[in-house]
Formats: structure tokens, C-alpha cells, sequence
């Protein structure tokens, strides 16, 4: 098992978090941060030799289709049920001022 982490660990861990902690909660921090690195720590005995590396625990497939050029719509269909519209384009009310952009 791994060295237990420190107080001086858990302050730099805390400092790094941006975290400010009393020293009630770094030492109840400490104990709990070294626990969970004792467990993680355990990884490292588990015998691993033949076992392929993955990156999911299941066979994951993509099942998007394939990226195939096609014609658009175009802007006449796209803008069908548009409120309003200023060629091919929609028209919106003005949202911002022209003093601001």
C-alpha cells in the first residue's frame, strides 16, 4: 500500500481545489484521501498479465452513418415557413444597438 497522504498533501491538494479548509477538515480529509488512495491502490495488485487493454467494458461500436455529400435543401425550402424574411435570409428584430457592436 501506498504512504498515507499528509496533512502538508491535503493543504497543497486544498490550495490547488481552491478549497479553504479548518484543520477539523484536514485532518478528516487526510484520513479520507488516504483511504481512497489505499483502495485505488489496490489496482496495482490485481494481475493484469494477457488481459488486452480497452477503453470500454463492452464491445462499443459508432453508429452514426457515414459523412456523405449531399444536396441542401436549399434557402426557398428552408425559409417556407419563416415570419418573415429578407431574401434568403430571416429577418429578426434588432436585438442589439448600433452604438454597441
Amino acid at each position: 500500500m501506498a504512504n498515507p497522504l499528509s496533512e502538508s498533501d491535503v493543504r497543497h491538494i486544498a490550495t490547488l481545489g481552491r478549497l479553504q479548509l479548518s484543520n477539523d477538515e484536514i485532518a478528516m480529509m487526510t484520513e479520507e484521501l488516504s483511504a481512497i488512495v489505499g483502495y485505488v491502490d489496490q489496482l496495482n495488485e490485481v494481475d493484469v498479465e494477457g488481459v488486452v487493454p480497452t477503453a470500454h467494458a463492452v464491445d462499443v461500436q459508432n453508429v452514426f452513418r457515414d459523412d456523405v455529400v449531399r444536396d441542401s435543401i436549399g434557402s426557398d425550402k428552408a425559409l417556407a415557413n419563416a415570419p418573415e424574411r429578407d431574401k434568403t435570409f430571416f429577418k429578426v428584430p434588432k436585438v442589439l444597438d448600433q452604438d454597441t457592436v
